[in-house]
């Protein structure tokens, strides 16, 4: 269990001073959702050429120099802008690596996302940030525990974050709502995902706060879902899991969080 933040416990990474004016921000995001670019190969193109925009001009002849038949596919300005507009209308912010609303915790897990989409209160990205998740069968037993655990983490001063599954995810959200609780979606900011949880990702969004690595309209598939536990324990300074499978994705965000 994490110390709580009022009692001199461990506090989450500063935030670097950093804010991409808006020409940067295109260009990271159209090298991030350029072909064959993920956020490892982003911090190494970006380091090595100074930037995203020197970048996506090295990307071509990146492509010729390793013996493609056809150039990689760079995400053009006209399809980075379009996603902006489509997250603009759901109500969603591009927040770079640095910048309000992308958690610190988060820039210092191996390869984090460059960028993120945000909606809601951005400051809560900024709080002393503990993780729940748990089977999504779960008993009425270990959901009261999850909700009696997170009201009392919420009056220490923690926001609790989860991944807005059935069962434990959805007790631990309700029970932070009022608090503070950030979402860690699958899916793209406007996709409701499981469709029973519309209202709370609804109000999520209102009150707390929802994260996204995807593109919106972006619909999960089952690959996606452990990919959202690493940014669930990546954010976070602690996990707390409750009935947990064997093998389930609640063990695999544990084990990111070892990581």
């Amino acid at each position: 269990m994490p110390r709580s933040p009022r009692s001199g416990g461990k506090s989450p990474p500063s935030r670097a001073a950093a804010k991409l004016n808006d020409r940067q921000r295109l260009a990271w995001l159209r090298l991030i959702r350029s072909e064959n670019v993920g956020p490892a190969t982003f911090r190494a193109l970006v380091n090595q050429f100074g930037g995203a925009e020197a970048a996506l001009d090295a990307l071509p002849l990146l492509s010729r120099r390793g013996g493609r038949a056809q150039s990689i596919r760079v995400c053009s300005k006209a399809e980075a802008e379009a996603e902006l507009e489509a997250a603009a209308f759901a109500g969603a912010t591009l927040v770079a690596m640095g910048e309000e609303g992308y958690p610190p915790a988060l820039a210092h897990v191996d390869a984090p996302p460059p960028v993120l989409y945000a909606k809601g209160r951005l400051e809560l990205a900024e709080g002393s940030i503990v993780a729940m998740v748990g089977a999504r069968n779960g008993s009425a037993v270990g959901q009261k525990l999850t909700r009696q655990l997170a009201t009392e983490l919420g009056l220490e001063g923690f926001v609790i974050a989860s991944g807005l599954a059935r069962g434990i995810d959805t007790a631990a959200h309700f029970a932070a709502l009022e608090r503070g609780t950030i979402a860690v979606l699958a899916g793209g900011i406007d996709i409701v995902y499981p469709p029973e949880n519309a209202e709370l990702q609804q109000a999520i969004g209102e009150q707390g706060l929802l994260l996204t690595e995807r593109s919106p309209g972006f619909s999960p598939r089952g690959k996606d879902f452990p990919r959202r536990n690493r940014l669930i324990s990546g954010i976070a300074l602690g996990v707390v899991v409750v009935e947990a499978a064997e093998r389930s994705g609640s063990l695999i965000t544990a084990r990111f969080a070892g990581e």
